[in-house]
């Protein structure tokens, strides 16, 4: 322990850490607050808790994790950050605890975030996601695994936003993000399919091609919102359209924000 732990870091004597978990210069680690196996804590890193960090995470310089939320409804209730494993959380990220009594503000694994990225409270964010350089999250919004945001962009409280999306630099997101999309602009549009991610993924060809299909009748084609999602039945029964099928039913019938339209024929979204 006196080996991995600077002897300037102040833990307090309720905080659990794993043996072998390494604390940086001046770091500050309070109450209730658990790391475990191979973690990283760098410099003038400040934790509060309640706050769980899994196996693998590297936290550097400057971090700010399990802060109460910058919320007015928050009232002092029990709440939590939970990070799981394998995450880069690099310089001055800032992640907050949720609002409303053993509620979470919870991280994946496998996610980078980059510098000044801040999470707001009850945030989901999942598995194999990048967040670029000081992009704002508001409170309650979820990331799909494998998403990709863009630097220096926020977003709006409540917004999801799909797997395997894209986000363009500077964007202003206050609607959803449909799964597989690349979204950019102020006002934000669908500009076209994520065609790179896709095609890093992995994704079967016959699967790629059917959600250029469905792309193509939800954006261009003249049918109203529900006509479209009714015809991408018609395409056939893959993984990938059946969750794009259901995100885009739940973001229409949930009261959220809605979805950002895209600039093609079908304007019913706009």
């Amino acid at each position: 322990m006196k080996t991995l732990i600077h002897p300037t870091a102040v833990i307090h004597p309720h905080a659990e850490l794993h043996p072998t978990v390494q604390v940086g210069a001046y770091a500050v680690i309070g109450d209730n607050v658990r790391i475990d196996a191979d973690t990283v804590i760098g410099a003038h890193v400040v934790l509060e808790g309640p706050c769980e960090i899994g196996v693998g995470n590297q936290i550097f310089p400057g971090a700010a994790i399990g802060m109460q939320p910058q919320d007015l409804k928050y009232v002092g209730e029990p709440t939590w950050v939970k990070i799981g494993d394998n995450n880069f959380i690099r310089e001055y990220v800032t992640i907050n605890r949720a609002t409303g009594r053993g509620e979470a503000t919870t991280i994946g694994n496998g996610n980078l975030l980059m510098a000044y990225v801040h999470v707001g409270h009850n945030c989901i964010i999942e598995d194999g996601v990048i967040i670029a350089n000081s992009v704002a999250l508001a409170g309650h919004v979820h990331i799909e695994s494998r998403a990709r945001l863009s630097g220096v962009l926020g977003v709006h409280q409540f917004v999801h936003i799909g797997t395997m999306s894209m986000i363009g630099g500077m964007t202003r997101i206050d609607r959803d993000v449909a799964p597989y999309m690349l979204v950019e602009g102020n006002p934000s549009r669908v500009r076209s399919l994520n065609l790179v991610g896709l095609k890093r993924s992995g994704m079967p060809t016959n699967n790629f091609q059917t959600l250029k299909k469905a792309f193509r009748i939800l954006y261009h084609s003249d049918l109203l919102f529900q006509q479209a999602v009714q015809e991408l039945e018609t395409l056939g029964n893959t993984e990938e359209l059946e969750h794009l099928r259901r995100f885009l039913l739940l973001s229409q019938m949930s009261g959220r924000r809605g979805l950002i339209p895209g600039k093609g024929k079908n304007k019913e979204l706009e």
